[in-house]
């Protein structure tokens, strides 16, 4: 049987209905898959990376390259796990004040600023996830490296140690 609506008014449960479910599905979209695509989406190189200690150790570590525009804006975001011998080095071209910042990052870092001869100069351990926070360098530096927040105090990293890798002692071609 049909049934008349009052004049003026029309049934909005539907076109409700529908918006609600198109945005649950965008949000789903956006908390999962859009994190999961960025990550895939940028690939990077890997070389070993040594950190030559003061006290004379020398630590092994495996980083992946950050060289160019994109690969440095990118970095570390939407990970979820990292290794405690992994991380990521940063590659500036030439020495400058670098500043950093830990938007959309999910794990916690410790971060290595050096200068164009490998040398340790800044360090700032346990980065907050997501923060925007800016993380200065707070001198002329040509590298970051980025590592699992709690390695730099548990393997005694500190200023004047040194990093050593492939991209640290490539020549710099004109």
């Amino acid at each position: 049987m049909f049934r008349a609506r009052p004049a003026g008014r029309t049934d909005m449960r539907g076109p409700i209905l529908f918006h609600a479910i198109r945005s649950a599905i965008l949000a789903l979209f956006f908390m999962v898959a859009l994190p999961a695509l960025a990550e895939e989406q940028m690939r990077f190189d890997k070389e070993p990376l040594l950190v030559q200690t003061a006290a004379g150790k020398v630590l092994h570590f495996t980083v992946e390259i950050a060289s160019t525009p994109d690969q440095r804006a990118h970095g570390l975001m939407f990970r979820k796990v990292m290794a405690d011998d992994a991380g990521m080095i940063f590659d500036f071209d030439e020495p400058r004040r670098v500043t950093m910042w830990m938007e959309n990052t999910i794990l916690p870092l410790d971060m290595l600023f050096a200068d164009d001869t490998g040398t340790i100069r800044h360090i700032k351990e346990n980065a907050t996830p997501y923060s925007r926070d800016i993380i200065d360098s707070m001198s002329p530096v040509k590298y970051v490296v980025e590592l699992s927040a709690g390695i730099v105090a548990k393997l005694g990293i500190k200023p004047g140690d040194r990093i050593v890798s492939a991209t640290t002692t490539k020549k710099k071609t004109k």
